[in-house]
């Protein structure tokens, strides 16, 4: 049986990853670069790269087409743009940046590390009214909270 971090690797051999520092000069130098935060919609308002576009994990492949519910234009549209696709700790990217390349997709890569990561290299994040978030609070909300029930039980 597979578990979630094999799954992440097997998608590894098809999608590129680049560091915090990457995504900052990739930032600089391509104003076209279409960033794509896959994370929930509250993870989204609570923080995020400023410019990026949120389109949560789970209808991200409807959002990528059209004459569905879920369909965005801009995303539809994109895909000759470099994209780099961003989540929390940079697993959720790998799996969206991998449907995005089996849906044709051509520049896409997903950023190793996640928003934690970013935060980690002190680039900023801003709220949903556009704000910016001190990364002290960031650091707290980034924080994994497990309850016991999450916990592998103990042999």
């Amino acid at each position: 049986m597979k578990n979630f971090l094999e799954l992440i690797k097997n998608c590894l051999t098809d999608i590129k990853e680049i560091m915090p520092w990457d995504l900052e000069e990739r930032i600089q130098e391509n104003p076209d670069l279409l960033i794509l935060d896959v994370r929930e919609p509250d993870e989204f308002s609570a923080m995020h790269l400023p410019g990026s576009l949120n389109i949560p994990r789970g209808i991200l492949e409807s959002a990528c087409e059209w004459d569905y519910e879920e369909t965005i234009p801009e995303l539809v549209r994109a895909r000759a743009r470099e994209i780099v696709v961003v989540c929390r700790s940079g697993y959720r990217s790998i799996l969206a940046a991998h449907s995005l390349t089996v849906l044709g997709y051509e520049r896409v890569a997903s950023l190793q590390t996640g928003l934690r990561g970013w935060k980690d290299y002190e680039q900023p994040l801003v709220d949903l009214a556009g704000k910016a978030v001190d990364l002290d609070d960031a650091d707290v909300y980034f924080t994994p909270r497990l309850r016991p029930d999450q916990r592998r039980p103990a042999v």
